[in-house]
């Protein structure tokens, strides 16, 4: 019994010593800063690796041939967990003080638009901004949130996970100007909106759920208890927990983590009135509310263990009839502030006309329309919103950066194409009856501005463009101010001009 014990005394001494020396071994790791003085020894992270000086260092970042690193096992050091963050090295961005200002970025605008993130900060864009949602992250059949690289079918399978964290950036195209490494664990798009937070640090970027194309599985992933529970658990884990998919040799446990501050949700739309494809059903209006009150659930008990907080927004249609189908004074307790899609309230798509203003401020008494269309205004939406409860100051109103329009219009009485017939949808650069700003803008057209609705228009004797530019959004900005409303947001980055005019425009909004 005795040797029994001298045996067993001897294993635990030698595994507490194992352990103090391994908690010895494990150095600092933090993120390499180029301000840091290293000196022989010290460790960074960098690019996803682990370095160490080989003499002292300041300004030289790791990876040179012969510089001042070489690179050592993760194993050898561990980050200092930020106080009031995640651990992952990036700060947690500080609550908005104010207005907020926000807008969207695109997946896909990296490719035809050649939109990338490095466009923003090229543009000084990025420090006027207090929040940028990533749009989109799908919603899968299974009632999950994940990342595949798959082309759209219509069946709400599509995904691209290749621009969201595989996809390498050269120097020239990226945030900070150092390219990514072919074994980089996160490239793609999250690790530049990582590297736009560590050059802003008070920016705090969502993951945006859904959109237009990608609601189809929202109302059955909403149904029950246990349905809720496991979609909001899987996005969750995916973009808060940064736990990627591996593929193209990128992804992996915690690789994401800190990329995102929050989870916006774009569920276009509950009960009726998005794509034919959609699932619907009446139970949608409180299931909305009910899967809201879920992620702010496990959000806040995430934040908890992680002593941060993590954000929670949605988009939500502007028109009358879908404010109808939700409950705003429930569901909007649940988040921090609310996204308003105060556009597209009439475009090509009834190709025939009448025209009409997408974004317009006010109602105007002699528009054509009856019922609900009527009220298709920034106004009567605000109004809308505030009977059914809604805190004006959750209230951030959309700035569209593109315009709709028409062709073969005519001009009718006062020669302005407004209110008119029209041939079809106006032809697009990417789709019929949309087109951006930054191309609309150069057409030789007439420019109106409506002294009722407050909206730009343009008509050249065929075409007719209804889109906001600096002097509309400064009205916009006014009534937001005016009315105590929380901000303003904008889609989408992509359909500005290469020097960020509308983007800082909209940032009007802080002072």
């Amino acid at each position: 019994m005795y040797a029994m014990k001298s045996v067993l005394y001897g294993v635990v001494l030698c595994a507490a010593m194992s352990f103090s020396m391994n908690a010895q071994a494990a150095a600092a790791c933090d993120s390499w800063s180029a301000a840091t003085v290293y000196t022989q020894g010290k460790y960074a992270t960098y690019q996803g690796k682990a370095w160490r000086a080989k003499w002292y260092t300041q300004n030289e970042a790791p990876g040179a041939q012969w510089g001042p690193w070489e690179e050592r096992p993760a194993s050898e050091c561990t980050a200092t967990p930020t106080p009031g963050g995640d651990g992952s090295g990036i700060p947690e961005p500080s609550p908005t003080v104010g207005m907020h200002h926000g807008s969207y970025f695109a997946q896909w605008g990296i490719y035809g638009r050649n939109y990338k993130l490095r466009n923003l900060v090229d543009a000084g864009g990025d420090k006027k901004l207090t929040f940028l949602n990533y749009a989109f992250g799908n919603v899968y059949a299974n009632g999950e949130c994940n990342i595949v690289t798959r082309t759209e079918t219509g069946n709400g399978d599509g995904g691209d996970g290749w621009a969201d964290y595989q996809r390498g950036f050269a120097e020239n195209e990226s945030v900070d100007g150092v390219g990514d490494n072919w074994d980089d664990k996160l490239k793609g798009n999250f690790n530049q909106l990582k590297k736009l937070k560590l050059k802003n640090p008070g920016l705090k970027v969502m993951i945006s759920l859904g959109g237009w194309t990608w609601s189809k599985n929202f109302s059955k992933a909403a149904a029950t208890d246990a349905s809720r529970k496991a979609l909001v658990s899987s996005c969750i884990n995916l973009y808060i927990k940064g736990n990627l998919p591996v593929a193209e040799g990128t992804g992996g446990t915690g690789v994401a983590k800190g990329v995102f501050d929050g989870i916006d949700i774009d569920w276009e739309y509950p009960v009726a009135g998005g794509l034919a494809s959609n699932g619907y059903s009446a139970a949608d209006k409180q299931n909305f509310t009910l899967l809201l009150a879920e992620f702010r659930s496990q959000l806040t008990a995430l934040g908890a263990t992680n002593k941060r907080r993590y954000y929670l927004t949605a988009a939500i249609g502007s028109g009358v009839d879908k404010i109808r189908n939700t409950e705003p004074a429930l569901y909007s307790a649940y988040l921090d502030w609310v996204n308003v899609m105060s556009y597209d309230y009439h475009g090509g798509w009834d190709a025939t006309g009448p025209t009409n203003f997408q974004s317009n401020l006010y109602a105007d008494p002699v528009a054509p329309g009856t019922g609900d269309i009527l009220k298709y205004n920034i106004h009567d939406t605000v109004q809308a919103l505030t009977a059914a409860g809604m805190p004006k100051a959750k209230i951030v109103l959309g700035i569209p950066f593109y315009g709709r329009g028409w062709r073969g219009v005519a001009a009718g009485p006062d020669k302005n194409g407004l209110y008119q017939s029209a041939s079809s949808a106006a032809p697009g650069t990417f789709e019929a009856g949309i087109d951006d700003y930054k191309v609309l803008k150069l057409k030789r057209s007439t420019s109106y501005v409506h002294p009722v609705t407050k909206q730009l228009w343009i008509y050249d004797g065929n075409e007719f463009w209804s889109y906001d530019d600096p002097v509309v959004i400064a009205t916009k900005i006014a009534y937001a101010k005016e009315k105590g409303l929380g901000g303003l947001f904008s889609w989408s980055l992509d359909g500005d001009d290469a020097n960020a005019t509308l983007l800082k425009a909209t940032g009007g909004i802080r002072p």
